[in-house]
């Protein structure tokens, strides 16, 4: 029987108890939604009408205003529909390609955060030579081997969890599907799955963090060796918006992983809520980020204002 190889479905998470203030916990959701997608859809319109943004920092932050359009979009409205619908099946089907898009995004993501790294310590170590090298062309090959890189990588995440066989509990942790969330739920063993999990986060998101504290350990000597603290800090602070966003990112990440990993005897509050902090953080924070530290943009956001009010 193919049903008692692989669900029909999983069960979104509800938090025992607070079922009645799942409108209200929508509400909340909805509205960094909205802000997520108002701000990364501005900041796409404002690269693309702005020809003085046409350079590779801009089309690094306009790749990362789409992977998180596209990666709360993947998301939030199946669980807006969970709290006001009380929708809280998802197919197996679904589900799967839900944690695919989750995982490969992530892993765009992180990679798109190192190349902007790349292009800070490129800016700052070798300003001669940083637009010879990172030309339009160039940022966007890096696109592509970051969509490329993600979509091998995450890839054999669902294949691998194709064929195991499920438990009679298919009630998830979170109120979307992620791949140690669903894994657990697997009455096989899987051994396979932890392994190349672990590994290609380890490859991937691992690797980048290393190399994105390498590229500003290098920053930094490069900053010292200036005359003045006031230079220092003028060179610095190019890179603030960039630190900002990492943090962003990697932050909800790590505590994502931390409750999965040492976190099941927590409340089930502390997974959903980490889990939204995660989707949603990064998406609503990135464009606010360098709307407040890039002066260009800022301008042109006062100039739609002026327009739309006149």
């Amino acid at each position: 029987n193919r049903s008692d190889l692989s669900p029909s479905s999983f069960i979104l998470a509800s938090i025992p108890g607070l079922e009645a203030a799942h409108f209200w916990m929508a509400i909340l959701l909805c509205s960094m939604y909205i802000l997520a997608v108002t701000g990364n859809c501005a900041v796409l319109f404002i690269v693309k009408t702005e020809p003085s943004l046409h350079a590779p920092m801009y089309f690094f932050l306009c790749m990362l205003a789409a992977i998180d359009l596209a990666l709360s979009t993947s998301t939030v409205p199946r669980v807006l529909a969970f709290y006001w619908f009380n929708t809280r099946e998802i197919s197996f089907g679904a589900c799967l390609v839900q944690m695919f898009l989750i995982h490969t995004l992530s892993a765009i993501e992180s990679t798109v955060l190192l190349a902007m790294a790349v292009d800070r310590y490129m800016a700052i170590c070798h300003p001669l030579r940083h637009a010879a090298i990172l030309t339009n062309a160039v940022t966007a090959k890096i696109g592509l081997v970051a969509m490329a890189r993600g979509v091998l990588f995450f890839l054999p995440l669902p294949l691998l969890l194709l064929p195991l066989p499920f438990c009679s509990s298919r009630v998830l942790s979170h109120s979307f599907c992620l791949h140690q969330d669903v894994m657990n739920l697997a009455c096989a063993n899987t051994t396979p799955s932890v392994v190349y999990g672990l590994t290609a986060i380890l490859l991937v998101m691992g690797l980048d963090a290393i190399l994105i504290c390498l590229s500003y350990v290098l920053i930094l000597k490069a900053v010292l060796r200036l005359a003045s603290w006031k230079e220092r800090l003028k060179v610095f602070s190019t890179c603030v918006a960039h630190i900002c966003v990492v943090l962003a990112f990697y932050v909800p990440l790590i505590g994502l992983s931390m409750v999965h990993r040492f976190g099941k005897d927590l409340a089930p509050l502390v997974h959903i809520i980490m889990g939204n902090v995660y989707i949603l953080v990064p998406a609503v924070l990135n464009p606010i980020i360098y709307g407040v530290r890039t002066k260009q943009i800022q301008r042109r956001i006062l100039n739609l204002i002026h327009i739309y009010n006149d």
